[in-house]
C-alpha cells in the first residue's frame, strides 16, 4: 500500500464503540506516522477522543441531528472535499457514509463490503460474523484487511493534568480521604435492556451502607441526575456526580476508585481504560464475545444463562429477565471480596 498524505478515519456512534476503535487510530499511525490523520465522529463522543496524540483532527458528524437534513450532509461533503484526502478508512458499517467519501472524492476507500455498498469501495474488505468477534478485532479487521501491521491492541482514553486536579479537589470538597474505600456505580447506560434494575441498585446500596465502611459515589451524565437522586434514597454516604463532572473527569475519578460497579456501557469501559483497580461488569443482553472489557485481568464479570438467544437486540423487552438473574446478593458478595481481601 502506498502512503498516503492525508487520511480520513469514519469512526462509529457510540462511546464504547468510540473507545474500542482507539487501536485503530494508534495502528493507522504506526503504519503512518508522517501523515495528517483526522477522525469523524458524532460531536457527543468528543471527549473519548480528544487529545489523542495519534490524531491531528477531530470532524463532527451527526446525520441524526447537526447533519439531519440533505442540505447539511451536502455541507459536511463539501467540508470533507475541500481538505483533500486521499485515503480514507471506514470503521461504520452505513452505505451513507461511504457514499459521502465517494461523493467527497477521496481515492482510496477501504471499509467491509457491506449493505451492498462494495462498488463505492476501493479497497473491500469480506465482512465476517460481527456477532463472532470482539468489537476491537472487528475495527482492526478493517486495516488488518487493507494490508496494514497492527502492533498492539489495548485501548487509549487521555486525561489531563487539569482533570485529575479538578477530581482531587472534588473529593476534598466532599470530605473523601486517600484511606476510603470508594466505590463508584454506574446505573445507567443508553440502552434500557442493560441497565439493571433499579430497585437493586437501591438494595445494594443499603447492604454496603449497613455491612461495609466505605463511600459511594453515583456517575452518570445530566440526565441520570433524578433517577441518581432515587437511586440515592437520602442516603449520606452516597454523592452524586451526575452533572459534575464531564467524562474526562470520569475518567480522572475512576483512576483514584478502589471498585467501579456498572453494566455494559461506555463509562465501564473507560473506568478499565484508565486502570480502575477493581470492577465488577453487570452482563445481560450483550456478548461477551463482542463487548467484554480489555484487558480483563481487574474485572469480575456477573453474567445468568436464562436460555434467551445472546447477543439480544430486542430494544423494547419488557422483561430484562437476564439483568434481573444477578441479585443485588451475589453482587455484594463479589464485593466484599474486594473490600477484605487485603
Amino acid at each position: 500500500m502506498r502512503k498516503p498524505s492525508r487520511i480520513l478515519i469514519f469512526d462509529v456512534n457510540w462511546l464504547g464503540d468510540v473507545l474500542f476503535s482507539t487501536p485503530v487510530i494508534r495502528n493507522i499511525r504506526y503504519n503512518f506516522p508522517d501523515s495528517f490523520i483526522a477522525c469523524v465522529i458524532p460531536s457527543r463522543c468528543f471527549q473519548v477522543l480528544e487529545g489523542n496524540p495519534y490524531l491531528d483532527e477531530i470532524i463532527f458528524f451527526d446525520e441524526r441531528n447537526q447533519q439531519r437534513s440533505l442540505k447539511e450532509k451536502l455541507k459536511f461533503i463539501n467540508l470533507i472535499k475541500a481538505k483533500r484526502f486521499d485515503m480514507a478508512f471506514l470503521l461504520h458499517r452505513s452505505f451513507t457514509r461511504a457514499f459521502i467519501l465517494w461523493l467527497a472524492g477521496i481515492k482510496e476507500r477501504v471499509g467491509y463490503a457491506t449493505k451492498k455498498r462494495a462498488f463505492l469501495l476501493t479497497k473491500k474488505i469480506p465482512h465476517p460474523d460481527r456477532d463472532s468477534l470482539h468489537r476491537i478485532d472487528y475495527y482492526l479487521g478493517v486495516i488488518k484487511g487493507a494490508g496494514l501491521k497492527v502492533i498492539d491492541k489495548h485501548l487509549d482514553f487521555f486525561i489531563s493534568k487539569e482533570d485529575f486536579i479538578f477530581v482531587d479537589n472534588f473529593l476534598k470538597e466532599n470530605k473523601i480521604t486517600e484511606t476510603d474505600l470508594l466505590v463508584g456505580i454506574n446505573p445507567f447506560g443508553n440502552w434500557l435492556p442493560k441497565r439493571w434494575p433499579v430497585n437493586y441498585w437501591k438494595e445494594l446500596i443499603q447492604k454496603i451502607t449497613e455491612q461495609i465502611p466505605s463511600k459511594i459515589i453515583i456517575t452518570g451524565g445530566k440526565d441520570d441526575l433524578s433517577l441518581a437522586q432515587d437511586i440515592k434514597t437520602n442516603n449520606p454516604s452516597v454523592i452524586i456526580t451526575c452533572g459534575k463532572l464531564n467524562l474526562k473527569q470520569f475518567g480522572a475519578l475512576c483512576k483514584r476508585l478502589n471498585l467501579f460497579i456498572s453494566a455494559d456501557t461506555g463509562p465501564l469501559h473507560i473506568a478499565n481504560t484508565v486502570g480502575t483497580k477493581k470492577i465488577i461488569a453487570l452482563f445481560g443482553p450483550t456478548s461477551l464475545i463482542t463487548t467484554s472489557p480489555y484487558p480483563i485481568d481487574n474485572v469480575i464479570i456477573l453474567k445468568k444463562d436464562i436460555g434467551c438467544k445472546i447477543p439480544c437486540y430486542l430494544v423494547d423487552c419488557k422483561d430484562n429477565r437476564c439483568m434481573k438473574a444477578t441479585t443485588p446478593e451475589e453482587v455484594l458478595k463479589e464485593i466484599k471480596r474486594i473490600a477484605y481481601s487485603g
